[in-house]
């Protein structure tokens, strides 16, 4: 299978709107991954941000998160942008990901969360009429791009709203991503959002005190 390069695709999209500036609706996983993308595309589209993400592992994280969201975007002075809290709900998650719980970070399981979270993106967008719609997901190294563009694709021919290909690490997005979020002194989560990425996270963590308490004692 050829590699598609969905940042010369997403460039072919820009060129064809001219200066029509589109409305988005832009699925945002969090205030680090959005700090580029809305950099980026607040140029060529009307954005709303949509904050959906029912895999966040507690209450406390998730509102800290779209805190973070909210802050980020009245900061960066981004006329007209706006931030729709998705709620959270848990539970919808745990359903989606049912019999996956021990697949690897990575794995089929995030692809489920993925269709999850555009899914309901796309069903918005459409019930907005918006005239696109997309996710920061594909900034992060640790995402799969090309899962990300087949089901956003697929959700928008669903729900009859065109999905914006995209893979913004590239161009240096993520790199950029990282520089914002020190700007603006972002909370950057150590783990994707969902107990199953958490809780791998604090076993790396514990590992890795383990190996140094070695390295000490030897």
């Amino acid at each position: 299978m050829n590699k598609i390069n969905y940042q010369k695709k997403l460039d072919q999209v820009i060129g064809e709107i001219g200066d029509s500036r589109p409305k988005l609706l832009l699925h945002s996983c969090c205030a680090p991954c959005s700090s580029y993308v809305l950099e980026y595309l607040s140029e060529y589209f009307q954005i709303t941000v949509f904050y959906y993400n029912p895999n966040i592992d507690s209450a406390q994280e998730y509102e800290k998160r779209v805190g973070e969201q909210q802050r980020l975007i009245r900061e960066m002075n981004l006329d007209g942008i706006r931030v729709i809290d998705g709620g959270y709900d848990p539970e919808v998650f745990y359903r989606a990901v049912r019999g996956y719980e021990k697949e690897p970070e990575g794995g089929e399981r995030c692809r489920k969360c993925y269709r999850l979270r555009l899914q309901e993106t796309a069903r918005r967008a459409a019930e907005g009429r918006f005239d696109y719609f997309t996710t920061t997901l594909t900034i992060s190294p640790l995402k799969n791009a090309r899962w990300l563009n087949e089901i956003g694709q697929e959700e928008g021919e669903k729900y009859g709203v065109p999905f914006l290909p995209s893979d913004f690490k590239k161009k240096g997005g993520y790199q950029r991503s990282i520089q914002l979020s020190k700007e603006y002194s972002l909370y950057r989560q150590n783990f994707c959002g969902c107990i199953f990425s958490k809780n791998e996270s604090l076993k790396r963590q514990r590992i890795l005190a383990e190996q140094n308490a070695a390295a000490e004692e030897s």
